[in-house]
């Protein structure tokens, strides 16, 4: 059995009170927390220990939380998953050293998860984004998930989660590791062989281009696009006017995105793996992507990005999960949310967050955070960091 609570509140303390007694009689063997960064990560931990006892505690920092009862990115929400059954508590490995390289921390976390895991067995991934916030700098989930999947092989391991951030300005992150409170660290649960994880990607971007090869990049920096600058090609075929403000432009309206699969088979969401656009660099025909995982060879298309398709996207996607999870012995809903989905970012007139929550099947707990990166597996395949997209994701006992 698992049971939800969230709450708004600057005090940890009535926080933490508000979800003992939301979540109700009994005493939890793990605590899965989500908290706003303007929370004292200490002092909530502190508080959640006062009300549940020496239960470990894991999760961290979120941007806002997302429950049945509301939701919000104020920096004061604290959502909970009490875990009740000892049957259904995950294994946790860890590794605390993301600031000296998120392959090699991936690597060790992957051989960690190997050593204890079935080849299927459900596995989420929770990690600290924010490597330093002057410079600005990120932990790249692309390397810890690439990584994580060289050390473990290419068994069909169901790896899901999301990076753990403060706040949507990318301020800080930090890591709740059982009773401590960490930095630049990243936590796998793997949950027991009877438990499976059913997850949906949705994100709404379209293509409306056709394919094209990266044929100059460097790192994050993508230069050229089948031989031309890749900050013309995207402007030629958008129409948009040169000028200061275009980077800023094309960061709101398209993503460069990479289809796993069959490249010439039906549009399918969930086989995209799309990259948000940071800024363009026009002296250098270039522009810079949230992440580094794309390479030399790659076939990417620009794809188009609105609040419009995002909404759709999330009505289609919560639908089909419904069907999908409709008579399975489900556990838990988990709601995985890119921050800049929420409208104060993306400036969408509804907020698809409480879409998820309305829709989504009411028999079955429900919790969401607002996330850096999310992880979940693309094109049928292995898992890979996403950018623009909710994942979400129904654990449940296997039939």
């Amino acid at each position: 059995m698992m049971r939800v609570a969230y709450v708004r509140s600057s005090d940890p303390v009535a926080a933490a009170r508000h979800c003992r007694l939301a979540i109700g009689v009994g005493a939890p063997v793990m605590l899965l927390a989500f908290c706003g960064g303007k929370h004292d990560p200490e002092a909530m931990l502190a508080a959640l220990r006062r009300e549940f006892g020496p239960v470990p505690t894991y999760g961290g920092s979120a941007a806002g939380a997302i429950g049945r009862e509301g939701f919000g990115y104020s920096g004061f929400e604290l959502g909970l998953v009490a875990i009740m059954d000892p049957g259904l508590a995950p294994q946790v490995v860890m590794t605390e050293a993301l600031l000296g390289g998120e392959v090699a921390a991936g690597a060790a976390l992957g051989n960690a998860v190997g050593a204890i895991a079935s080849p299927d067995a459900a596995c989420m991934l929770l990690f600290d984004s924010v490597a330093s916030h002057r410079p600005p700098r990120l932990h790249f989930a692309s390397s810890i998930v690439e990584g994580f999947n060289d050390a473990f092989g290419t068994t069909p391991l169901q790896l899901f989660g999301g990076g753990l951030l403060t706040d949507m300005n990318l301020t800080g992150g930090w890591v709740f590791a059982g009773d401590r409170v960490v930095k630049h660290a990243a936590v796998a649960l793997v949950f027991p062989p009877g438990i499976e994880v059913e997850t949906v990607i949705m994100h709404g971007c379209r293509p409306i281009s056709s394919f094209m090869e990266i044929t100059r990049i460097d790192g994050a920096d993508v230069f050229e696009l089948d031989g031309e600058p890749a900050l013309g090609v995207m402007e030629r075929m958008l129409g948009l006017p040169l000028g200061e403000t275009r980077g800023q432009e094309l960061s709101l309206v398209v993503t460069l995105g990479q289809k796993l699969g069959e490249p010439y088979g039906p549009y399918d969401e969930g086989a995209y793996v799309n990259r948000l656009i940071l800024r363009a660099n026009p002296e250098a025909g270039s522009v810079t992507l949230f992440e580094p995982d794309f390479a030399l060879g790659t076939l990417v298309q620009i794809m188009s990005r609105d609040n419009s398709l995002m909404l759709d996207s999330v009505s289609r996607g919560v639908a089909a999960m419904n069907r999908a999870v409709e008579g399975e012995d489900n556990l838990l809903g988990l709601y995985i949310d890119c921050a800049g989905r929420a409208s104060a970012r993306s400036g969408a007139s509804i907020e698809e967050a409480e879409l998820v929550s309305k829709a989504f099947a009411p028999s079955i707990p429900l919790l969401g955070f607002y996330s850096g990166v999310e992880v979940a597996p693309v094109g049928g395949g292995i898992s890979r960091s996403l950018d623009w997209t909710g994942v979400l994701a129904v654990l449940r006992r296997r039939q």
